[in-house]
This record gives C-alpha cells, structure tokens and sequence, in this order.
C-alpha cells in the first residue's frame, strides 16, 4: 500500500485540507413526483456558503424515516456532456445505459444524483464560458489558487455524503458510491478521504499518469493532481481505499485506460489488499472485446457487490 507520507503528499498536492463543514442549509426545490417503484426529488445543499449543490434523490417505494435503505451516491459521467450531468442517472436524461440512480432506487437503494461543478446546473453563471472552457477555467482559478479541481470536487463529494446522512430514509452506516467514467474517476479519489463510504464501484476509468504521457491522451480535468506523480500514481491513490470494499470494472479495448497500465495498477491496489489482510474486500473485471460502456455483466458485477457490503 502506498505510505502514509504518500497520502500526506495527495493532500498537499490536492489543496490541502478541506474546510470545516458548515451548515448544509438543505431545501428541496421540487417535491417528490412518483415514478415507476420510486419517487423523485430535488434538492440544494451547500458546500460552502453560497455554493449550493444540485441534486436529485430517488427514494424507493416502502423507504421511509421508519423503514431505511441502504444509500449510494452516483456520480455522473463526463463525455463532455456539459449540459445533463445529473439528469442522467437520474433518468432523466442523456443514455439509458447510464440510468443508474433509477436502477438502483428500483433496487430498494437511496440514490443521490448531483451535480458536478460545469455540469448540469452548475454552469457558468456569467454564461462567458460555455462547456469545456468553463471547466478548463475552473481547474486553472483553482490552480492558482494552490489548488486543484480534484480538489473542489473532493470536497463537493464529502459535503453530499454530509447531506445524505441527514436523510431519514437513509441507514447511514450503510453508505456507497458508484461512478462510470469521470464518475469513477469521483469515486477513487473521494475514497481515501470518506470513511463513511463501506463500498465504491468504479466503472470504466483508471488512467495511469504513465498511460496518459505515453499516449498524449487529453483527459479531464479531475485526473490531475499537481506534483503527486513524483511519488505515485493513481493506483497508489485507489490503494489508498484499503480496506473498505471496492470493485472495478473495465473494457478490455476502452483506449481511455490503456489495459496495459490498468493491469498493472490492478496488482498495486492488490497488494495493498493484501498487506492488510483484506483480499477479499476488492474485486475487479476485465470485460474482453469491449469498450467505454457498462455493460451487462458490469452491472451485475456491480449489483452484486453493492449487495454483499451495504446489505450483507
């Protein structure tokens, strides 16, 4: 596993420590509209203050304040959707295959749905920047700032937990996360500081620092920790999840994670399992002939994990 002084070292090269939580000020700005064995609201919290975070919670049919469920949060993917965001987990929008927040909920899961800072709601508010150089904007004021958008969206993870514990519907010692993409890349970076979280499940992205030089590859923004990589890469960063569960999916021919690299960071987070004795809180799947996507059997992967570790 990597060091302690390795993880001394992300933190510094993330921003430094978060602040304080403060007061979430919570307020649901639509009321719950039933669907088809769930219901849906919208909700803001703040992050810091003025920076209020929009979500959507879907909450199974029989899930109440007297009978709680297990919670996962979805993180959304990128693919420069800039303009869905937390539609499409939530069902609302963007790729069926990505409905998974409905998925879950239709599971018996609590399942939180936000925004990532440029998506969805979270634009730019001057309307200046559109898509993509809205994002490069905000990873570069932050940059200056001696920080990182890693950084902000670590925190803006932290604070939706914050929020979903506050939820009576939720068993809050029953808690995960699950991302696809750039939401896997949420997960695994947000897993070494949220303790609460007993199991992530990411899908389809671990792009090795290594990979990405080697390939010239233009990832996003998350990705990019200043100064970390004279001490590891991200591998070292998952290991950092150790021991509380976590699963991995990918696609053998996906060229955003060049499988070459991904196996080998596989057996880095493998023996950090394994130096604790923990082995059998991670699993991990290489899908052969596919890509980018979640498939079928990466989603019953998922379905079976969630199962084991929030309901066993």
């Amino acid at each position: 596993m990597a060091s302690v002084d390795f993880k001394e070292q992300l933190l510094k090269g993330l921003g430094g420590p978060w602040p304080a939580g403060g007061d979430l000020k919570p307020k649901i700005v639509e009321q719950a509209i039933q669907k088809d064995g769930y219901r849906i609201e919208k909700v803001t919290y703040e992050v810091e203050p003025g920076d209020p975070i929009p979500a959507y919670v879907l909450i199974p049919d029989g899930v109440n304040a007297t009978n709680p469920a297990p919670a996962v949060a979805v993180w959304h993917q990128h693919n420069g959707a800039y303009t869905i965001g937390k539609t499409e987990p939530a069902g609302l929008g963007g790729s069926p295959m990505h409905h998974t927040g409905v998925a879950l909920a239709k599971l018996g899961y609590v399942a939180i749905c936000p925004d990532s800072l440029t998506f969805g709601e979270r634009q730019d508010p001057t309307k200046k920047q559109q898509g993509g150089n809205y994002e490069r904007f905000e990873f570069l004021r932050y940059l200056v700032a001696g920080k990182c958008l890693a950084w902000k969206d670590i925190l803006d993870m932290r604070r939706t937990i914050d929020y979903l514990v506050t939820r009576p519907e939720v068993k809050a010692n029953a808690l995960g996360c699950y991302g696809h993409s750039m939401g896997s890349t949420h997960s695994y970076m947000v897993g070494p500081w949220e303790e609460r979280l007993k199991c992530i499940v990411c899908n389809c992205c671990l792009p090795t620092y290594k990979a990405i030089h080697r390939e010239h590859m233009l990832h996003c923004f998350p990705n990019f920790v200043p100064g970390i990589f004279q001490y590891g890469d991200t591998p070292d960063i998952v290991a950092l999840i150790a021991p509380r569960a976590l699963h991995m999916n990918f696609g053998e021919t996906d060229g955003g994670s060049p499988i070459d690299e991904v196996k080998n960071g596989l057996k880095v987070i493998a023996n950090a399992y394994s130096a604790i004795h923990a082995d059998e809180k991670f699993s991990y799947f290489i899908e052969p002939g596919v890509g980018h996507v979640l498939s079928d059997e990466m989603w019953r992967r998922t379905k079976a994990v969630f199962a084991k570790h929030l309901r066993g």
